[in-house]
This record gives structure tokens, sequence and C-alpha cells, in this order.
């Protein structure tokens, strides 16, 4: 078997690969993207880790990078109100941190935390016209998704659940990604905020597939060609994979991310709101534990994460990685250390070997 029969996401996409490199803000680099897309998968941008303008010339440098199809990934929350009892609450909180590291508790903080998709990143996605462009968090207004689909780019967006899915079928996205519980960074839920009934990834995969018509993508806890191959058996169409990229030379992250990932286990990651106010899994670390994973005293997505920067960075001065999201999922120690291309292409080819040797028939 030289290529994967089912090729809806092929022919969706233009891609050679059924593999999809996961939108990860701050760690995605232009180059991931291009060494991904380049090898014949899917490379994606995260737009959560840009302002518009810097959207733009990160598109820019795709582009002269790669002529293959892209990804363009956007936020599409709701931005809360502002709530100064929340960020009091909460700057409370860190307090006992901020002493211990020698900071003043009472500084002022700043950042915008990520800005969701709306008309001004609809004109970036007008001027450029990607391949696909993917949203998380369910679907912006209407009116953005139109604009969207009148570039000629297909519409993908993240489901957590089967309601999820449907939902998101109904408001017509091009194909779903049946994002697993085992997934790492943020979880896609947008019909339900409760992480006690998140579903797993083998589970999730065949339920979604048999209640939609479109294309399902599999997220969460591949890290290998034996997920890439489990992930295809069930159903699905692609993969997204995320954490395995993140081991690439081409990632940015800090050291203190790198060695956590290292040190990865299945058992030593969870699901917490406390770096950003909304759930995401990573490994496990002293904030997580001390205040989390999971705390009603966080304010709401984005605006958790500026009190934390200044932690963060004295902390990571040190080599410490008590106040970094270490985000990470399930899978992390089946990763095989790839440059980026050469990971797209191993996961395909490992996983036809896996389904190849596995359906062949046994010997009597």
């Amino acid at each position: 078997m030289t290529r994967w029969q089912d090729r809806r996401i092929l022919e969706l996409f233009g891609i050679e690969l059924p593999i999809i490199q996961a939108p990860m803000a701050g760690a995605t680099t232009v180059a991931m993207v291009a060494a991904a897309s380049n090898a014949g998968g899917l490379g994606s941008l995260p737009s959560a880790q840009y302002g518009v303008e810097q959207l733009r010339a990160a598109l820019r440098q795709v582009r002269d990078a790669t002529s293959k199809p892209i990804n363009v990934n956007f936020f599409c929350h709701a931005t809360p109100d502002d709530n100064e009892a929340a960020q009091t609450r909460w700057r409370t909180m860190l307090a006992p941190y901020f002493i211990e590291l020698g900071l003043d508790p009472s500084a002022p903080v700043s950042g915008a935390g990520r800005a969701p998709f709306d008309n001004m990143f609809c004109e970036v996605v007008e001027e450029f016209r990607p391949n696909v462009v993917s949203f998380h968090f369910g679907l912006p207004e209407p009116s953005l998704v139109g604009r969207v689909k009148a570039t000629g780019a297909k519409i993908v967006s993240s489901a957590t659940t089967v309601e999820e899915a449907v939902w998101l079928e109904t408001h017509e996205v091009d194909a779903v990604i049946a994002m697993g519980v085992e997934a790492g960074g943020h979880r896609g839920n947008f019909l339900t905020n409760d992480m006690s009934t998140q579903v797993g990834t083998m589970a999730l995969v065949p339920q979604v597939v048999d209640a939609v018509r479109v294309p399902v993508i599999a997220a969460g806890g591949i890290s290998d060609g034996r997920g890439v191959a489990a992930a295809l058996m069930l159903g699905a169409s692609a993969v997204q994979v995320g954490t395995a990229y993140l081991y690439c030379p081409e990632a940015k992250i800090p050291a203190v991310h790198a060695a956590a990932l290292n040190r990865a286990t299945d058992d030593n990651t969870a699901i917490t709101n406390v770096f950003t106010g909304r759930p995401a899994r990573g490994v496990l670390n002293r904030i997580m534990r001390e205040l989390g994973p999971l705390s009603k005293s966080v304010p709401p997505f984005p605006t958790a994460g500026a009190a934390l920067a200044a932690l963060r960075a004295k902390a990571e001065a040190s080599g410490r990685d008590d106040f970094t999201n270490l985000w990470s999922g399930q899978a992390a120690r089946l990763v095989e250390r790839l440059p980026a291309a050469e990971l797209t292409q191993r996961l395909f080819d490992y996983a036809m070997v896996v389904i190849v040797t596995r359906s062949a028939s046994p010997e009597v």
C-alpha cells in the first residue's frame, strides 16, 4: 500500500499525505509550517500568536517558503467583559508567588491576550486566500464565515463531543476535527465546559464518523504511526498531530518546556485553566498542583495570562517551569525526534506499514 485509500481530505485540501501539523500558538514557526506542507502534509499557522500585521508578515514568509496548501488557524472565543473583581481575586491568589520571587504583586500588568477572529483578521484571509482556515472554540459569526467561504478556503473546526461535531456540520464546515481528551494544548470545546465528561480519541472518532457526513480529522494522543493507523482505521480521513512537532528543531519553545517534554509520561499531564482561563492539557507543574489544575477563581479566557507573565519570566530565568504552560498531549513519550518534514513523512509511512502488517491474513 503506497497511499491511503480514503482520499476525501487529500482531495479537499489538495495535499498528498493525511497528516496535519497542528497549529500551536507560541511554538509553531514559519519553518515548521513550510516543512510540513512541503513534505505533502498540511502545515498550520496559528494566528493566535500574532497581531494582524504580524500575521500578514508571517504569511508572506510562509508563501516564500512553500507553494503548497497551508492552513491558517484562528480562535473564535467571545471577548469577556471587564471584571475588576475577578482580576483582583486572581491577583490576590498570585500575590504570595510575586513576593517569593521578589516581585511587586501590585505592579500593573498588561497584555491583551489572544484576539478572536474579527473583521481585520478576515481581511487578511481575503488578501492571502489560504487553502484551509480552521477555527478553535466553535465558529465566528455567520457573516465572517461567509466571507471566508467566498475566498474558496475550506473551513474546519474542532469538536470535543458528537454534539459539537453535529453542530459544526449544520453550520456548513467542510471537515470536523474530532479532538480527544488526550490532546495537548487548549481544548476546542464550545457547547460544554464540563471537563469531567470529555471523550477519548478512540471513543470519539468513530462516533463522530457515524454522526456526520463531512470528513473527520482525528486529534489527541496521536504521536507515532501506530496512532495514525488506529485513527484511520476508526474512520478518520486524516489526523492532526501537535505534540510530536514540539520535538522538531523548527519548534520554538522555552528550554523549560523542552525539558518537561523530555520527562513527559502517560500520567503526568492534566487539563488545567490556570494559565489562560480555558481548559488546556500540559505537563503538571507547581502552579497547576497548588492552584488547580482546574480552578473557579481563574478569570475568563484570555485574561488570566497577563498576571502570570512576570512570574513566568522570573522563574524561567532561573531554569524553573513553575509558572510556564507546558502544553503536551498524553502520548509524548512515543514521539520520534525528527525534523518536521521527516516527521510528516514518517508518520504516514509508519502508519501504512502498521495497516498492511495488521491487515495481512495470518498463516494457518
